[in-house]
């Protein structure tokens, strides 16, 4: 018989469910507030219940595929609707701001992607970035921007290393005319999301990673309106000098696990 103990480390977040129930503000109504309780709790079991895998449902399943994992790879977050293919790939170097707005704040932002269990880097990876501007809108929402302002595909050197201009992300609300918006507003909550940058990073033989990173420093970090923050997801963006073109830094290394 085995010896070996058995994991403490709970497969998905115990407190993820009693979280999202007790982010309903003080103005839900008690109809409102006793119908989602009901329904977050049964939906989230159905969840757990059923395993539904990330291509299913990219949420709290993300958290049970990293507490499984003995890797240090780089933490999972949502999609967003923002997202597009069609984007073109740029050289290392080059800018993704087309429009750049005056309150804007250039970022020279660079890394590496890393093998997360050998920690060697990963030449050719493609490294996908996509943020809104400075008034809270994707290029997809704003006439005034571009065809993919602010996005792009990046392919890592010899060295797994990847860098680009970009601007320091802003805190902004979610879109108030559609279901989402209308169903946080029942919920007494409010529809901000903090400032944060999306990356896609894959290579064939790994697993991809699809996240978000925020600013440390950005409201609504306890309060995210769809719950996407994570503490390992956190970064900081330091003073740059030397650099005519941006007066900040953001370094920022991806590791991805090998695929089973």
């Amino acid at each position: 018989m085995s010896t070996t103990p058995a994991s403490t480390t709970p497969r998905f977040d115990p407190n993820f469910t009693q979280h999202v129930i007790d982010s309903m503000g003080p103005n839900t109504s008690p109809r409102i507030r006793e119908v989602m309780e009901s329904l977050t709790k049964h939906i989230h079991d159905f969840a757990r219940e059923v395993e539904l895998t990330a291509d299913e449902l990219v949420d709290e399943i993300t958290y049970k595929k990293a507490s499984e994992t003995t890797t240090l790879a780089t933490r999972s977050a949502i999609l967003g609707p923002f997202f597009r293919t069609d984007h073109p790939i740029r050289e290392n170097g080059d800018t993704i701001s087309f429009n750049t707005p005056d309150d804007a704040e250039i970022v020279y932002m660079n890394g590496r992607v890393l093998d997360a269990v050998t920690k060697k880097p990963l030449p050719n990876a493609t490294v996908d970035v996509w943020e809104a501007s400075t008034n809270g809108l994707y290029e997809q929402q704003d006439d005034n921007q571009v065809d993919s302002n602010l996005r792009g595909k990046f392919i890592t050197d010899v060295n797994g290393e990847y860098a680009f201009y970009c601007i320091k992300p802003t805190a902004y609300p979610v879109p108030d005319d559609g279901p989402a918006g209308k169903l946080l507003n029942l919920l007494d909550r409010h529809p901000y999301r903090p400032a944060h940058i999306h990356l896609i990073v894959l290579i064939d033989g790994f697993k991809p990673v699809i996240t978000q990173i925020f600013d440390k420093d950005s409201k609504y970090l306890n309060n995210d309106s769809v719950f996407a923050v994570q503490d390992s997801l956190l970064v900081e963006f330091m003073p740059r000098s030397g650099d005519e073109k941006a007066k900040l830094e953001l370094k920022y290394d991806v590791y991805l696990a090998p695929l089973e």
